[in-house]
């Protein structure tokens, strides 16, 4: 029963809007207990008056929904609204901690269609829940207890804007960057998906000194992530190459992810970036515990550089938010993911794919060397992932013959240091699988072997 009624995934709630679960009466319930359960974590408010949610969003057409149904639910439970508008996830967090609020959400899907939507939670603090928390809130909403706690007429909250969280967001961000340096001289592209990026990342990089060509800067409510942004970082690769650009940046919808370009138009992941920034915290002695926090689908040759410079890696099942508990349990101050979260500990409690950028810029700027002279300081091992539809979740045990594919591909490429990983994406409906080695025939044979074994029993 728990597996059937659980709407909390790997990040907050997602689906698709205006189906359950993102449907108003469910959203409408989830502000009910989440605001419930913010007022008994910090019985008195953090600030003057009632206790005080935050809400943002990214530019999804939905969004208007769904922050009308989180933003009722809230007010009914005695708890004020600060509305923020259109702005990244790691700014929403950001000002929750700046506006001294209870919590603060983000109505968003990040790197998912427009026509998803979902939820995303923050503590006073910034960082995002625990499982416990989330359970409590889930049980509240399936169980109907919520129903039954309403306070009275003279109780409920009040709602207002926040005019200046983009400026807030803005100047926070420009603190990452070193006081003094600027990017006099550097043409940047930027894309920015048409998402909740689209005033911050150029304004910020244009007030640093950047020359910047700014694309996906221009949301209806349904062009987020439609063939731009990190989702499709070929069309940054492209602009970068006709603008005779520096660097090219591209953000998901919700900006808390990041993916950039070198100045020959070749795609730097998060495997690049986490080698490129963590190398370079080792030198300055600034990395924690000489130690990066990444997951298990980073690329072997990582963990290989990192221990060529005396550093390590510390593995992780997949999503930010596993890293960054891993970080904050152990103190470790620098992680991220493959597909471009980053989670910078000095400077940010979430993924902030535009306080990346800066990292990287910062590292340009201070060693002289071009981005693709830093990606080149470590070599990536052969690794292919792949990505099927899937229309059910089926246990992999229970599809027919698959196990023993895995079994003998792992037996192959195992040898010589490789790795097979199966798993479903915890925010769509794919199913994922990673093949590592030093062959790369035997990584791609075996690969569209176990992915026609997955379509052939669960393919959308």
């Amino acid at each position: 029963m728990k597996s059937q009624r659980r709407i909390f995934g790997t990040d907050g709630v997602r689906g698709t809007a205006n189906i359950e679960p993102v449907t108003a009466e469910t959203i409408l319930k989830l502000g009910c207990a989440a605001a419930h359960v913010f007022k008994g974590l910090q019985q008195t408010p953090r600030g003057r008056g009632k206790h005080q949610i935050v809400v943002g969003k990214d530019t999804r057409l939905s969004g208007y929904l769904l922050e009308n149904a989180i933003s009722s639910g809230i007010l009914s439970m005695g708890v004020d609204v600060l509305f923020i508008g259109p702005l990244p996830t790691p700014g929403i967090a950001y000002v929750t901690r700046s506006l001294r609020a209870d919590a603060g959400i983000a109505i968003t899907a990040s790197h998912n269609p427009y026509d998803d939507n979902g939820v995303k939670f923050f503590r006073s603090d910034g960082y995002k829940l625990d499982d416990e928390i989330e359970a409590e809130i889930e049980n509240l909403v399936f169980s109907g207890e919520i129903a039954n706690i309403r306070p009275k007429a003279s109780a409920i909250g009040k709602a207002v804007r926040i005019e200046d969280a983009l400026g807030r967001y803005i100047e926070h961000v420009k603190n990452s960057f070193p006081r003094g340096m600027t990017l006099e001289g550097l043409r940047i592209v930027v894309d920015c998906g048409n998402g909740a990026a689209y005033k911050a990342t150029p304004t910020v990089l244009r007030e640093l000194g950047a020359e910047v060509f700014a694309f996906g800067v221009s949301p209806n409510g349904t062009n987020i992530n439609l063939d731009c942004g990190s989702m499709h970082p070929e069309m940054m690769c492209q602009k970068v190459w006709e603008h005779r650009a520096h660097l090219g940046i591209a953000h998901d919808g919700d900006a808390d992810r990041v993916l950039l370009c070198d100045e020959n138009g070749k795609l730097i992941d998060g495997d690049d970036i986490m080698a490129i920034a963590g190398l370079d915290l080792m030198r300055g002695g600034a990395l924690a515990k000489n130690t990066v926090v990444a997951t298990v689908m980073s690329n072997a040759g990582l963990e290989a550089a990192l221990k060529a410079a005396g550093g390590s890696m510390l593995r992780t099942p997949v999503g930010d938010k596993h890293v960054i508990d891993e970080m904050i349990t152990h103190g470790y101050n620098f992680g991220g993911e493959q597909s471009g979260h980053m989670i910078f500990g000095d400077h940010s409690t979430t993924g902030d794919g535009l306080v990346t950028a800066l990292q990287i810029l910062r590292i340009m700027q201070t060693t002289g060397k071009p981005l693709s002279e830093l990606s080149r300081s470590w070599t990536r091992f052969p690794q292919l992932v792949t990505n099927v539809k899937v229309r059910e979740k089926r246990p992999f045990e229970e599809l027919d013959g698959l196990m023993d594919l895995l079994k003998q591909a792992e037996t192959e490429v195992a040898g010589n240091g490789g790795r097979v990983l199966l798993r479903y994406s915890g925010t769509e409906p794919k199913a994922r699988l990673l093949i590592e080695g030093n062959d790369s025939a035997v990584i791609e044979a075996w690969s569209r072997k176990i992915a026609d074994s997955l379509r052939r029993h669960v393919g959308a």
